[in-house]
Formats: C-alpha cells, structure tokens, sequence
C-alpha cells in the first residue's frame, strides 16, 4: 500500500499526546460493508451501507475502490454521469485514474493523489483508467468519499483541486508508532491540503503492529473510522475491527485505534481512513447522483440533467 511513506516516522512532526483531561470517545457501532459493483463494473465496498445519515452528516457516500489486481484488458472505470449538490474525493493508494468533465476540467491522479471535485450547480463528469493501464493490468485501490454541501453552496459554481501525494501534511503519533497523512482539515494544529466547503478532516493512518493512535478530535465534529486493511480495535474499551469494517464514535475529544501485535503477511501494517466533519443538520434528499435538500429540487436535478443543462460532452467552449 504506497500512497506516501517515509523511512522513519519520527523524523516527522508528532501530534501530542491528548492531555489528561480529555474525553475518549465511545464506539457507537462497527459495521461490515457489503460488496458491490460500481461503473462499468470494478468492485467496491459500500462502507456506509447501514448507518444512519445522522450519523454520517457531513458525509453521505464512501466507496472503498478494490482492492483489485487487474489482468491485462481487464481495469474499468464508469462512463460519463452528472453530480450536483456535493463533493466527491477521489483518493487513490494504488493505480492510476484519468478524470474529466463537461466543463473541461480534468487531470491523472495516482498513488498518494487526491482529486478534490465540487460538483455545486452541476456537471457531467467520467473516470477511467489509463489506456496503457488496461493494456497492461495492474493493481487498483483507492477510494471515493462524498461530502455533502449545506443549501446555500448548493448552487455554487464547479471547480476542482487536485492535491498531489508530496503537498499532504505528513505527521506521527507520540511514539512514531503511526504515519498520518493530513489531507484535509487540522489536527493538533496542523492543517492539510485540501480546502473544503464543509469542515472536515481527513486523514490516512498507516499504524505499526502493536501500535496505538490517538487523535485529538474536534468536539463539535463527528467521528468516523474507516479500515482499509488489517486487524485491530476501536476505542479504548478495544471493540475488534478487520478489513472492511466501519466504525462510528459517539461524542468526546479523543479518537482512538489500535493494531493488533499480530497482522497477516500480506497486510503487516494496519490502515485506516479517520473522518469527522461539522454536522449540517439540513434535510437530505438523495437518488442516484444527486444529493439535494428537497424532493423537488431532486426532480429539478434530474430535468436539467435530461435537457443537457448539466454540460454536453465533451466539453465545448465558446471562442471570445
């Protein structure tokens, strides 16, 4: 699992430790999430299939993408499709992914890259592998969040960050047990890259076997943990977790993870994908690729989509 390393966690800035009086946060639930096909038909993990969107709020949708080992013309991607009403992340570990979009926007992204996309009023967007990647095969694994913009930056214009794998904020824990990678957000007074409509954070945690992270939280931010790979716990009360699972935190200060002394061969480390956001607390209507606050607005949606208001491919653009 590239994404970023380093030879040694400790030449690195260290988050303190939390101070004593600091509250942990409880587990409320671990959930396994179900596979499924997304596209053209590469495989995903739903991870916040059956959680409660309150829960969730500010994130609606994750799909952990892979991990796959593709035979040659065997990588696929998903055709041209609309957003509007939110922002899709698209970070990957392993592989390379094209992007574009109707407003001629677009670019490659690989190991460690995030691609940062405000859909706001609307676009047509499409994601696939490199041609010399489907030629060849290869290994692909990433993943895509989607994060909800409240009603008044529903309407916003589109725009796109893409946030290469040396621009993230590399940090450690107190005992260098536990590489974070900052892409969006602050943590201990240090910030990421990635500049967000809603607050958020966002982090890639690779821990050591045995090791123990935890991360100071914002109070007023939920808290969610993602496990890309490996086996460990969640909390301090050390609910297990395993590749798959999601964990959600009740309220508190304090985040806390921890990897088992024992990790398969294949996986010697443990990964895990630390979110937490400020709740939005605005009604959500979702179908599809449309993530609105009303049923009217959904239909809205879906007629401009219909009538080509959403962008033509590919993208024209009128000479001045």
């Amino acid at each position: 699992m590239p994404a970023v390393t380093v030879p040694d966690n400790l030449a690195l800035p260290r988050i303190p430790a939390p101070d004593v009086a600091s509250r942990d946060r409880p587990v409320k639930s671990v959930t396994t999430a179900p596979h499924g096909y997304e596209g053209e038909g590469f495989p995903v993990r739903r991870a916040f299939a059956g959680v409660d969107l309150a829960d969730l709020d500010p994130f609606v949708h994750l799909d952990q993408m892979g991990e796959v080992e593709y035979a040659p013309g065997e990588p696929k991607g998903t055709p041209w499709h609309p957003h509007r009403g939110f922002e899709t992340v698209t970070y990957m570990i392993d592989g390379i992914m094209e992007h574009q979009d109707s407003e001629g926007g677009g670019g490659v992204i690989t190991n460690g890259d995030t691609q940062w996309m405000t859909a706001g009023s609307g676009l047509l967007h499409i994601e696939t592998p490199p041609e010399h990647l489907v030629m060849s095969g290869g290994l692909f694994h990433g993943f895509q969040l989607w994060v909800n913009l409240p009603a008044s930056d529903k309407f916003i214009a589109p725009r796109y960050q893409d946030l290469s794998a040396d621009s993230v904020k590399l940090l450690t824990s107190p005992d260098g047990g536990a590489l974070l990678r900052l892409i969006a957000g602050d943590v201990a007074g240090h910030s990421g890259p990635g500049s967000t409509h809603t607050p958020i954070t966002m982090i890639h945690a690779t821990l050591n076997a045995g090791a123990q992270l935890r991360l100071p939280w914002r109070a007023d931010f939920n808290g969610l943990v993602y496990v890309l790979n490996g086996h460990g716990s969640f909390g301090v009360d050390r609910h297990p977790f395993a590749m798959g699972q999601l964990g959600t935190f009740g309220p508190g200060d304090v985040i806390t993870v921890g990897a088992n002394e024992r990790q398969e061969s294949r996986s010697p480390h443990v990964d895990v994908l630390v979110l937490g956001g400020l709740p939005i607390r605005e009604p959500v209507a979702w179908h599809g690729p449309f993530v609105m606050n009303t049923r009217d607005e959904l239909v809205q949606a879906f007629e401009d989509f219909s009538a080509g208001r959403l962008g033509r491919i590919p993208a024209t653009h009128d000479e001045g």
